[in-house]
């Protein structure tokens, strides 16, 4: 899921949908559309010869359903439908229409103003609209700054990688005396990434981490990580509270709370996604009773769940 607000800005002139705060807000104009397509038999007819019973979303996030997403009539024109962030996963771009009567598909093309077809790998339109979800966007004061030394005569850096799903484009680099830098604001995670210097795809020299990719070669990896606090209420008498699990190999002597006024205390520096834990209060495992999330590790034991995000 896109557990991050989107706070990128958003073109008022592109029609089919815009941002607002943590919203997709879907609009249709039945002034935009000369035809529409038949879902079974793919006959085309004009626009204005259809009555508009309903507007439906229809895309790749919500398996091109024809009726689940419903849209608000506004006016005599304008329909508007909106969905929160969260009801995307974290794929960046998507393809959509808008159908009507649940059986009429309205195509945007080239050749209406404003309007942007989705491109396929080849450049060429689909009958598609296209909506961009980025996850991250420049910010002085976000959590990573990517550095880039040297290549001070290039007249392009861009940085992409699995953040900006290896667009080409959204993520140019700013020069300095001494290089090129970019910072992000990145959710905790593990990301890879490259730096497209003049158009020449190239490793981060300084990050010794990589992984190989699919072409036979290395991007670079980073690891985002956020502090995490860890309380276990209760336990005053308790002489010493061991925190374990998975993001310490399930250590017995690591990791010591602190002792607070309501219980025990830890605050520790995890990478993002699923760790499991338990307490172990004067040498007996102890889960946290004020988390409901619990799973197994399929080895029969029971453990707390704390997702970092």
């Amino acid at each position: 899921m896109l557990f991050a607000i989107p706070n990128f800005a958003q073109n008022s002139k592109v029609k089919g949908y815009w941002i607002d705060g943590n919203e997709i807000v879907f609009t249709f104009n039945k002034d935009d559309y000369k035809k529409v397509t038949h879902d079974n038999y793919g006959l085309v007819k004009d626009f204005k010869d259809l009555d508009i019973e309903n507007v439906v979303v229809s895309g790749n996030f919500n398996n091109w359903s024809r009726s689940g997403w419903k849209m608000k009539k506004i006016d005599e024109c304008q329909y508007e439908l909106r969905k929160n962030i969260e009801d995307f996963d974290d794929e960046f771009i998507w393809e959509f229409k808008f159908v009507i009567n649940n059986t009429y598909w309205a195509e945007p093309s080239n050749r209406v103003p404003n309007i942007t077809p989705a491109i396929d790998e080849f450049g060429g339109y689909l009958n598609s609209n296209n909506l961009k979800l980025y996850t991250t966007i420049p910010n002085e004061n976000g959590n990573v700054k990517f550095f880039l030394e040297g290549h001070t005569k290039a007249k392009n850096v861009i940085l992409s990688g699995t953040f900006s799903r290896w667009d080409k484009h959204f993520l140019k680099m700013k020069p300095t005396d001494k290089g090129w830098e970019l910072t992000l604001d990145l959710q905790p995670g593990e990301y890879q990434y490259k730096f497209i210097v003049d158009g020449n795809w190239m490793e981060d020299p300084t990050n010794k981490d990589k992984a190989i990719n699919e072409f036979g070669g290395y991007n670079s990896v980073i690891k985002v990580k956020k502090w995490v606090t860890f309380n276990l209420e209760g336990f005053q008498d308790a002489s010493e509270v061991i925190l374990t699990g998975t993001f310490n190999n399930w250590n017995e002597n690591y990791y010591q709370m602190n002792k607070t006024k309501d219980g025990w205390s830890k605050k520790l520096y995890l990478s993002g996604g699923k760790h499991h834990y338990k307490y172990i209060v004067d040498g007996k495992w102890t889960i946290d009773s004020d988390n409901p999330i619990l799973e197994y590790d399929g080895e029969g034991n029971v453990n707390c769940v704390k997702m970092v995000k």
